[in-house]
């Protein structure tokens, strides 16, 4: 609820929600755009690169084969956004969602406070365009978002592409006209978005909307007009009963100035009750508390509760909900944290050649494999291999080499036996051994086993 003093007889508000708003916009623009720059040993704090298949995470890379992160991620969000609109409505939509800056930068901004086509305070009116004047000023403003929707297209992309290969392919354009036609498709959405379907895609397009009230109860804060102390101005069918102030009963202390009304983005009037339209951006109770300042009232619209308004008993934080989304959050949080740091400094995957072996003198049996090293790390590392659970089998041809960071390596390894592992003239035996692949010069860290299967001939195979 905003913070209301007197003053010569007047209830004035202090700081309006929309001003608040304006700040956390500007903090929520200032971390977007400069969390793509900001690196912690030569990795990201987030990135999702297709291109070189990792994803950076708090400056840890993880390579696609590691990507069991990103089920965690994807709960963390939906179960973040969960258990805000539990508690605060739908406070993403009106405080942090990219589409309402969007439509606040243009609307508020360029069309409101530079262009003045239109008031704050009125959001339903729309400027005649058929003015000369205000249609030049409109076509300002188009151009103005235009550029605005490439820096913001341009900053998507740089959780995709880094920053620093982005502005890399920009010098060489023609040969990167796939990554340019994604930037300015994605500004030609914006620029339709934000200018043609405006607040419709909160309320037709976004599926938010339609899995709020789901998460709404009597303890969800979010933007409520008191009809106890207002009036019905709607019967219980949502027909409006009241449209002017000489319609209300004495007792009733709304105005019928609709002030709340006119202001909202979403052109909906809060007086009917919720609405799947509102976005809790608090322009209604920004506009109810001046006009009912200037009576020496609270405003008749609050942002608060069910249970505050109509129960009149205290909003409850902690409750089953909210309880139960935080140790949600918590057990993935953990299970994201210990994951996490679970990552391979290398990878290694082992293929089977098409040959299953090879039987030389002396019964000697071979096998040959494929192994793809790739180091993970940030420095090069010399690798080696050995065989930790099975001593009748060894290695061949196969030594130490040296692998440079992030870079990958194929090598062709034989392993071989000169003993008799199994007795068995009906069919080949495979034999399951374990390979322990490591840095020579940091062994500790940088080390993982693989399973192989080693295929043993049948006993007839072999020379008596």
């Amino acid at each position: 609820m905003a913070k209301v003093q007197e003053s010569d007889g007047e209830l004035d508000i202090k700081t309006p929600y929309r001003i608040k708003r304006y700040y956390m916009y500007a903090v929520v623009s200032i971390i977007s755009l400069v969390v793509p720059f900001i690196r912690i040993d030569g990795n990201h704090i987030f990135l999702l690169s297709f291109d070189k298949k990792q994803l950076h995470l708090m400056g840890i890379a993880f390579d696609m084969q590691e990507l069991y992160l990103m089920p965690f991620l994807l709960m963390l969000l939906f179960l973040g956004i969960f258990a805000a609109t539990a508690i605060g409505g739908r406070a993403w939509c009106g405080w942090a969602c990219p589409q309402t800056i969007f439509r606040v930068i243009y609307r508020d901004l360029i069309e409101s406070t530079l262009l003045k086509l239109r008031r704050i305070k009125n959001k339903q009116k729309e400027p005649d365009y058929n003015n000369a004047q205000n249609a030049s000023k409109k076509l300002i403003g188009i151009v103005l978002w235009s550029i605005l929707s490439l820096v913001a297209a341009s900053n998507f992309m740089w959780y995709f592409v880094p920053p620093e290969d982005f502005f890399a392919y920009l010098q060489d354009p023609t040969e990167h006209m796939f990554l340019i036609g994604i930037v300015l498709s994605i500004a030609a959405f914006l620029i339709y978005d934000v200018i043609k379907l405006k607040e419709d895609f909160c309320i037709y397009v976004c599926p938010y909307s339609r899995v709020q009230s789901v998460l709404y109860d009597d303890d969800t804060l979010q933007a409520i007009y008191s009809t106890q102390r207002g009036g019905n101005i709607y019967n219980e069918h949502k027909e409006k009963i009241i449209f002017k102030q000489k319609d209300l009963n004495e007792n009733d202390e709304c105005t019928a100035c609709e002030s709340c009304v006119t202001v909202c983005p979403t052109h909906i009037d809060i007086r009917k009750g919720l609405q799947l339209e509102c976005i809790n951006c608090l322009e209604c109770v920004d506009a109810c508390t001046k006009v009912m300042g200037k009576l020496g009232k609270p405003s008749l619209v609050q942002w608060s509760s069910t249970n505050q308004i109509f129960n009149n008993t205290p909003t409850k934080v902690v409750r089953k909900s909210t309880v139960m989304y935080t140790v949600a959050l918590v057990i993935i949080l953990g299970l994201l944290f210990i994951m996490s740091g679970e990552k391979e400094h290398m990878l290694l995957n082992i293929n089977k050649t098409t040959q299953l072996y090879k039987i030389k003198e002396d019964n000697k049996v071979t096998n040959n494999f494929l192994f793809l090293f790739q180091n993970t790390d940030s420095k090069e590392h010399t690798y080696a291999l050995e065989i930790v659970d099975n001593p009748d089998i060894e290695i061949d041809r196969f030594e130490p080499f040296k692998l440079g960071a992030k870079q990958l390596s194929k090598k062709v390894v034989i392993l071989s036996t000169n003993k008799i592992l199994v007795n068995d003239n009906t069919k080949d035996t495979p034999i399951t051994v374990t390979i322990k692949a490591y840095a020579i010069d940091d062994p500790e860290r940088v080390v993982v086993y693989r399973k192989a299967v080693f295929i043993f001939p049948r006993a007839d195979k072999l020379s008596q």
